[in-house]
């Protein structure tokens, strides 16, 4: 079975997606609101998003190695997440995807998981 994590290309290229998606989170004026959310240095947030997405792609458990289940509902609880935060975080994703994954079909695949995600991460009403 070929996973996304292999069809993307590896470490190194879910690494230039995290990197392209915090930099659109710091470029994009329509960001603001979840990059404020976020520690002035996104060295550590890169790091566990890269750590994350490799497992959640289907490569290696490197998140869960370090810091066990993920819990993403449970960790984002302290911020409010509503559906604008969503649609910022989402709008840095796909830029990044767009820059970054050259396969129509699996950027499209991507989108759509982390859709999913990132809807489930909502916990304040609009």
């Amino acid at each position: 079975m070929t996973t996304h994590y292999n069809r993307i290309g590896g470490a190194e290229k879910v690494r230039a997606l995290v990197t392209r998606f915090y930099r659109s989170m710091d470029e994009l004026p329509e960001s603001y609101g979840i990059r404020q959310m976020h520690p002035d240095n996104l060295q550590g947030s890169q790091d566990k998003l890269f750590k994350y997405l490799c497992g959640w792609m289907g490569g290696p458990a490197l998140y869960v190695q370090q810091y066990g289940h993920p819990m993403l509902r449970q960790r984002h609880l302290p911020f409010s997440i509503s559906d604008c935060e969503r649609d910022q975080w989402m709008l840095c994703m796909n830029s990044a995807l767009r820059d970054e994954v050259e396969d129509a079909d699996l950027r499209r695949e991507l989108s759509n998981a982390f859709a999913k995600v990132a809807d489930h991460m909502r916990n304040k009403p609009q």
